[in-house]
């Protein structure tokens, strides 16, 4: 079952990765496996960009094997190789601040304050992603293994303001 990159035939599936609409036309990853609920297989699309956060070992070899003309293949590659080298960072999700003091983080155990900025945390399983967790984001360099990841920040949170980006910066 290899997996593709191809353009999308219409704009109605939406990214696994981000859960926004992928354009028609536009170059879009599919991971296909086999099918959990049938026979067969089912294909799980990603925009190019979130494919490289959150399944860059199925997007780095599918680049290295394509023959579809993509362009910012180097940098798709070096995105998805990061990921590989830091093996949680795939995991990282969306970022906003904690509306209660309840939770607690996954990394140094203690409880996010109401107010702080939490990072959320997913894992893969079985073709979805599942919700486990938070960390406090000045809690990312420890628990990721780096503090690059401003980038993956503001592509699964694009809602927040430059101001809130540099705040969160900040505590990483």
């Amino acid at each position: 079952m290899p997996h593709v990159v191809e353009s999308a035939a219409s704009g109605r599936a939406k990214c696994r990765g981000c859960d926004k609409s992928i354009a028609k036309g536009q170059l879009r990853f599919g991971e296909r496996l086999p099918n959990p609920f049938g026979d067969g297989e089912m294909t799980l699309w990603f925009h190019l960009e979130c494919a490289a956060c959150k399944r860059p070992e199925p997007l780095y070899e599918t680049l290295n094997t394509t023959e579809e003309p993509i362009d910012g293949i180097e940098r798709l590659r070096e995105v998805a190789k990061f990921g590989l080298a830091h093996r949680r960072l795939p995991r990282l999700s969306q970022t906003g601040r904690a509306p209660t003091g309840r939770a607690r983080c996954r990394s140094c155990r203690e409880l996010i304050a109401k107010g702080a900025w939490r990072i959320a945390i997913v894992y893969y399983e079985e073709g979805r992603f599942e919700a486990a967790g938070f960390i406090h984001a000045k809690c990312s360099s420890t628990y990721f293994e780096t503090a690059d990841i401003v980038e993956r920040i503001q592509c699964f949170s694009p809602n927040l303001s430059e101001s809130d980006l540099r705040e969160i910066e900040r505590e990483l």
